[in-house]
């Protein structure tokens, strides 16, 4: 199939948010058993095993700067409760509650609901864990069309391992279950133009289930995927306010200032796209999002031949930028190659000397220069909070 549409990029963009919850979730019972906050607990002559105290929970998840007060974390928590990851041990509470009461993960009971798409996920996971644990050589660095990806399967070899380590018995069955996996949002053709299919097409995991989650991801309401208004809002450095609002600068390409009203820092080529790692108190806000920014800060498309040419005026500069509390601080637009529309002068990006107009040519790795910002925005989000980035930029003489 020529092209997975945008129903089917919708649904998998929807199916990867709920499954950002549940690896979200895990992450959490995990560290709660390794911190021992979960487990048997005695009350009324009663023992209730592996649980944890309310209470006791949102002091940890302050603690461990997951949440900055109490109603934030009732908040998170509130939000696993909801989405059936955990539960009241006697299910009389519907709502999270801060006080004695006795909480438990429903995979710690058994009773948490297996429907398809949760089965597919914990699927992807355990194949993705299964790829990245043994030796192989089916994740390697391959070109489709002129372009290089990073650590990407082909179809084929895929389902070959799929038969040989007794995930699926058949051929039919294994290509069956890699379009799950590509409707689920867990795995994508690297330029997502084709659906899975059982032959020479590569295909890339969408979905980096180690990559370590913020709890408060989970207050996010709004998509993690790349709008596809092409003039996507910013939003960036964020201002002392005063009430419920929480301002932004957003600096346009003539050095003006405005200020918008968001809902957190964005460091990527929309509000909607996020870093993954997010401010400690986000204020959720129901308005619609800002358009900023969007005249283009180039003063003409460079291509990447030219950006390559040898003894041409572009330089090569690396950088290696770790996401702090509030993302990466910097804003990707265009199309082969994208580059910097801008750079929040209080963030990590700025902080390694990345500027607006260099043209991004590498990600972790990963040839991109041919790729447009959504595609490398979602690597980004998708990816390790640190980011290894190749750019190019005019030399100064």
């Amino acid at each position: 199939m020529d092209g997975i549409g945008n129903t089917m990029q919708k649904k998998a963009a929807e199916l990867e948010r709920m499954a950002e919850v549940l690896v979200t979730g895990e992450q959490l019972r995990l560290r709660l058993h390794e911190a021992k906050v979960i487990k048997d607990r005695r009350h009324h002559l009663r023992t209730y095993p592996n649980c944890f105290v309310a209470k006791e929970i949102i002091d940890w998840l302050i603690e461990h700067k997951e949440a900055s007060d109490r109603d934030t974390a009732i908040k998170i928590m509130q939000k696993l409760l909801d989405q059936s990851i955990l539960h009241h041990v006697c299910d009389e509470h519907k709502e999270f509650k801060d006080m004695k009461l006795f909480y438990r993960f429903r995979k710690d009971d058994g009773t948490f609901p297996l429907d398809s798409k949760a089965k597919v996920f914990m699927r992807g996971q355990r194949i993705y864990e299964k790829l990245m644990n043994t030796e192989n050589t089916l994740l390697q660095t391959r070109e489709e069309e002129g372009v290089t990806f990073e650590r990407t399967l082909v179809a084929l070899e895929f389902i070959d391992w799929l038969l040989q380590e007794g995930e699926m018995p058949t051929r039919e069955e294994a290509e069956q279950l890699g379009r799950r996996l590509l409707e689920h949002g867990i795995i994508q053709h690297v330029s997502n133009k084709h659906h899975f299919v059982d032959g020479g097409l590569l295909y890339q995991f969408r979905m980096n289930f180690r990559r370590r989650r913020r709890l408060i991801e989970l207050l996010n309401e709004r998509c993690r995927s790349i709008p596809e208004n092409h003039d996507s809002p910013f939003c960036l450095r964020k201002q002392g306010s005063e009430g419920g609002n929480t301002s932004f600068l957003s600096v346009s390409p003539t050095k003006e200032i405005k200020v918008v009203s968001a809902v957190r820092r964005s460091s990527m080529s929309s509000s909607c796209g996020s870093s993954g790692y997010y401010s400690s108190s986000p204020t959720l806000s129901s308005s619609p999002p800002v358009l900023c920014n969007p005249k283009s800060v180039l003063k003409r498309q460079v291509s990447p031949e030219e950006l390559q040419a040898p003894g041409g005026p572009y330089i090569k500069k690396t950088f290696t930028i770790v996401g702090d509390a509030v993302g990466w601080g910097f804003v990707v637009r265009g199309s082969k190659p994208c580059y910097i529309q801008a750079v929040d002068p209080g963030g990590p990006a700025a902080a390694v000397g990345m500027k607006v107009c260099q043209f991004v040519m590498a990600v972790n790795g990963m040839n991109v220069q041919n790729l447009d910002y959504r595609t490398v925005s979602n690597l980004i989000l998708t990816g390790p909070r640190t980011v290894f980035m190749e750019v190019m930029e005019k030399a100064e003489y």
